[in-house]
């Protein structure tokens, strides 16, 4: 008799990438090594971090290399979008991604398009007196990476828009 068939199993998921129902191109991602869930740091939760991820040569050229395989594909580039979470470390990205666009690709538009999530009911918490000084610094975190990502953000892009689907922009 024949065997019975089985079921592929499922592939293994490192990335938010890999949640996704369509094929990006492999020149799309750029992964950053470092933190991933089993890399060197726990996460990119300040500016400055993110800031100094593309100060690194390697990983600026690795950018750029990416960038121009997509511009060299263009007949007639006009601008560029950047969709970027503003209230950790990826505003720092952000901030330098959109100066490398606006230096090398002068007279172009960039559309950035400031991300931040829904926050959890900071009031709620702190009546119950679950409220952890860990909390409190995560809080001022946010506060500062969303206005340094507003600041550095908009002095490079043509247009930045700020989205959250809070009214606060998730800043309490």
């Amino acid at each position: 008799g024949a065997a019975p068939m089985r079921s592929q199993d499922p592939p293994s998921v490192r990335l938010w990438s890999d949640y996704l129902n369509v094929h990006l191109h492999p020149k799309s991602l750029y992964v950053i090594r470092q933190y991933l869930h089993d890399g060197d740091c726990d996460c990119l939760e300040a500016f400055g971090q993110g800031e100094r991820l593309l100060q690194d040569p390697a990983c600026l050229e690795e950018l750029e290399d990416r960038l121009h395989f997509y511009v060299e594909e263009c007949d007639s580039l006009q601008g560029f979008q950047v969709l970027c979470d503003i209230h950790n470390g990826f505003s720092g990205v952000g901030a330098k991604v959109t100066e490398l666009l606006h230096d090398e690709y002068s007279g172009k538009g960039i559309l950035t398009w400031g991300l931040t999530p829904a926050t959890t009911h900071l009031g709620v918490i702190q009546r119950l007196g679950c409220f952890s000084p860990q909390d409190s610094q995560s809080s001022f975190y946010r506060v500062l990476n969303t206005a340094l990502g507003i600041a550095h953000l908009s002095r490079h892009s043509s247009l930045l828009c700020p989205l959250s689907l809070s009214g606060s922009l998730g800043i309490k």
